[in-house]
């Protein structure tokens, strides 16, 4: 029996995502100390020794760094320190870098080593770098078993009570969603997914058995894909749909070749597009669009000025393609949950 584990809603859910059961491999989530995460900016975080408003340490040019200068590496939590205007999902679920100011991972009851590269894709060799420094998801994966690795596995980070938590495609689907060159769509992310999953072998090498992924957010229901009609949009609901479809797919071929692992699919899509749906159930009065003073430092307490009728707490979207600091705390609400109930 596969050990794929997918959140089951009530909320309908896209076609692609078949039901699959929790089944075989157990997993205690309140003894997982350690989470490796990787993806972009819905994941990043800032730090110290990182690249401004992209990472937590390292950029693609300058991927080396020393034991010291990760121990003393801190997570900096504050207006632009994730993509969120606050904390975000992954700083929730592990309560890891929620305090204002500065966090050393090593102070963290559930330890937080960030990798995740804001406007990463998953391959350069599949889709262009948006900058030359971007870290791609192939490559943070291979700094942090380089340069992290030998640091803080088995002596600080054990492998067999590590996460590896992965949110990784916006970057593809937007980037490639127009690209009239790809004549297959499916195909193309099946491509995404192979070298994503690849990559995943290396760290199951390094000892690291245990996976959790998100799948895309409702990317067609974007503000700017909002005032479109539904067959503009892009990318589109059908997209979104085939490349969970390729993610969930290609989980179970991971965990056919890797017996021993547990591999989570979390549905993230079906979470947010819940809030989206019933927006006052979680406080949220603006699903539409976003405050244009979203990145201004006194927006916490002047949106008025900016034209913003409600706090930010209030929007599900804090930019054109982000969510809100609010509404990742709801995901990882929800996520924490879906977690505590794996134990078996």
């Amino acid at each position: 029996m596969l050990s794929i584990y997918i959140l089951a809603l009530t909320i309908p859910l896209a076609a692609a995502l078949p039901s699959n059961a929790a089944t075989g491999h157990g997993f205690d989530w309140d003894s997982t100390r350690y989470v490796l995460a990787f993806g972009d900016s819905y994941t990043y975080v800032q730090g110290t020794h990182g690249h401004t408003n992209y990472s937590f340490i390292g950029d693609q040019l300058n991927l080396e760094f020393t034991a010291s200068e990760l121990l003393t590496d801190k997570i900096v939590l504050n207006q632009t320190g994730t993509s969120a205007g606050g904390p975000n999902w992954i700083e929730y679920l592990t309560g890891c870098g929620l305090k204002e100011g500065l966090t050393s991972p090593l102070s963290c009851k559930k330890q937080l080593w960030d990798f995740a590269f804001a406007g990463a894709d998953i391959s350069a060799e599949l889709l262009p770098l948006h900058h030359d420094y971007t870290t791609s998801l192939v490559n943070q994966i291979t700094q942090y078993l380089t340069h992290a690795h030998p640091v803080l596995a088995p002596r600080i980070v054990k492998p067999k009570n590590a996460l590896v938590a992965v949110w990784i495609g916006i970057n593809d689907i937007n980037d490639s969603a127009d690209n009239s060159t790809i004549a297959s769509f499916p195909a193309f992310y099946d491509t995404l997914m192979s070298t994503l999953f690849d990559s995943f072998g290396t760290l199951h090498a390094a000892g690291y058995k245990e996976y959790l992924l998100l799948n895309l957010p409702p990317l067609d229901r974007t503000p700017a894909n909002q005032d479109r009609q539904p067959g503009d949009r892009s990318p589109n609901a059908t997209q979104i749909a085939w490349f969970n479809g390729a993610l969930v797919d290609h989980a179970a071929g991971f965990k056919k070749r890797y017996r021993d692992t547990g591999v989570r699919v979390f549905d993230a899509h079906s979470v947010l597009s819940g809030v989206l749906d019933n927006p006052a159930r979680y406080g949220i009065v603006n699903t539409s669009d976003f405050c244009l003073g979203y990145d201004q430092p006194d927006i916490a307490d002047n949106y008025e000025a900016y034209g913003c009728p409600t706090p930010l707490s209030e929007y599900f979207w804090y930019n054109s393609g982000h969510i809100t600091s609010r509404v990742h705390e709801v995901l990882a609400e929800t996520l924490n949950g879906f977690l505590e109930g794996l134990r078996g």
